[in-house]
């Protein structure tokens, strides 16, 4: 509700809803950009992590972290460069992913199990990250960076699938 000169008004339910179409729109697309980025970087992840070491150095935690990760995918490379084709299909799995949100982008509502399926990726980041990272010897430090993205993922499709519902009861109210 705003306040105007003392009077109070609602707005008008088609604004209402407008307003929230757009917010689910906005936030879906900075969540598919930031996906879609996360799975391009994993095509040329040698070169990048041959750039993030120099710029690092070794020595720091992370910069040796970094260096010792980019030896040994160049080392895999050189021996085994089909073992990066594990790589080029976690970028497509990311692809995939981003595209399934065409659907909450033309139907918020009817596409919000959606959302759900993506929350519900992003908690189990956490058991993956840091089962798995303990048995490959990941650093604890890599594992909680490894985490963030599941918070990071979660916020934007929390709020949408919150909207969205909104939006159902905004859109279908019941009849009294």
């Amino acid at each position: 509700m705003n306040l105007k000169l003392g009077v109070i008004y609602a707005k008008p339910v088609e604004v209402r809803i407008g307003m929230l179409e757009k917010r689910i729109k906005r936030w879906t697309i900075v969540f598919v950009v930031f996906l879609l980025l996360s799975g391009l970087t994993a095509f040329p992840i040698e070169s990048e992590l041959y750039l993030l070491s120099r710029w690092l150095g070794s020595e720091s935690v992370l910069g040796e972290w970094i260096s010792n990760c980019y030896f040994a995918v160049k080392n895999s490379n050189h021996s085994y460069p089909f073992l990066a084709y594990g790589t080029d299909w976690l970028a497509f799995a990311h692809i995939v992913i981003a595209i399934a949100f065409i659907g909450p982008l033309r139907d918020p509502v009817r596409n919000i199990w959606i959302y759900q399926f993506g929350m519900i990726a992003c908690v189990l980041i956490f058991p993956v990250a840091l089962i798995m990272g303990n048995i490959r010897g990941i650093p604890v430090f890599w594992q909680l960076v490894d985490c963030s993205f599941g918070v990071i993922g979660f916020i934007p499709l929390y709020l949408c699938y919150k909207w969205s519902r909104k939006l159902e009861l905004q859109s279908f109210p019941l009849s009294s």
